[in-house]
């Protein structure tokens, strides 16, 4: 029986992500009918400490280097967590107020978000093509919200501040030490989500309690199909370049039509395109662009 290669087997991880990603979105879209999102949020991120403790304990490079827990960017690591939960904030808000797959769409232009703000936070230079990317993919959104429209919602910005908090988390690990293990970086990540969205949670709205079983079945499966999106991921992306994965996370946007069209009976088809195949667009020509940027250095 033939071995599949590093690059397929980091392709099916990636999938597999996406798909866990939009299960736990319309678990929350669920749960948001009876919870506020900044419970949701909690619940999420306390299971979200178990996949990021085992990520740590299956770390051989910790157990030969003493297993330490405390990094020098603690402070870094933790914030990074902290914009992790108001990110969450804002989706989860989203996807209780919009179609799942709108909201879902929209929160894909993070990449694009990335892309500028690697200007003013890594003094990176970003070039007409990237730009050019930037700008194709916020017409996708624009095409999208319909602004100005009957369509229009103030909730369709949410996802887009979701989007912005995500990128700003992934902007920043760019900034921590390069000795710093993944399995660090996602702990304390997980950790300062979870401080983050117990803060917002007791000073904005007041907890209901969960007495159905259901309930906590359904609580539990959100965290859990969350904590093993992020730990299929993180396995993708160690056996293979993320420049070679990042188009296939864009699979995340028809998996999220299809489980909001069986779950919820949404079909936002009309909203979505074109503006969907636009944010697509502009994600993949900046994942073209980098990966070409990194030839032309390595040649």
């Amino acid at each position: 029986m033939l071995k599949a290669s590093p690059f397929l087997r980091g392709i099916v991880l990636i999938l597999l992500a996406v798909f866990l990603f939009d299960v736990m979105g319309a678990i929350v879209k669920h749960l948001s009918a009876h919870y506020p999102p900044q419970q949701l949020s909690v619940l999420r991120n306390l299971f979200g400490l178990i996949p990021s403790l085992v990520i740590l304990v299956g770390d051989r490079s910790w157990h030969r280097s003493g297993r330490p827990i405390r990094i020098r960017q603690w402070k870094l690591g933790l914030m990074r967590g902290a914009m992790v939960a108001i990110a969450q904030l804002c989706f989860y808000t989203a996807l209780h107020h919009m179609a799942f797959a709108t909201a879902s769409t929209l929160a894909f232009a993070a990449p694009l978000f990335i892309t500028a703000l690697s200007v003013p936070v890594l003094a990176e230079r970003v070039g007409p093509w990237r730009w050019t990317a930037v700008v194709i993919g916020f017409i996708g959104i624009v095409l999208i919200m319909r602004p100005g429209s009957e369509v229009f919602s103030i909730y369709a910005l949410l996802p887009i501040g979701a989007a912005f908090f995500y990128a700003a988390s992934s902007v920043a690990v760019r900034r921590m030490d390069q000795d710093v293990s993944t399995a660090h970086v996602n702990l304390y990540a997980a950790v300062g989500a979870f401080i983050g969205a117990l803060i917002l949670l007791l000073t904005t709205t007041t907890p209901i309690p969960v007495t159905s079983a259901i309930d906590w079945l359904w609580i539990i499966g959100m965290g859990i199909a969350g904590g093993c999106a992020i730990l299929c991921m993180i396995g993708a992306y160690r056996i293979t370049r993320p420049a070679d994965l990042a188009p296939f996370e864009y699979f995340g946007i028809p998996f999220s039509f299809i489980l909001g069209w069986l779950a919820f009976n949404e079909a936002p088809v009309e909203q979505l395109f074109p503006g969907a195949l636009l944010i697509i667009a502009g994600g993949l020509l900046i994942v073209w662009r980098e990966r070409r940027s990194k030839q032309t250095r390595n040649l």
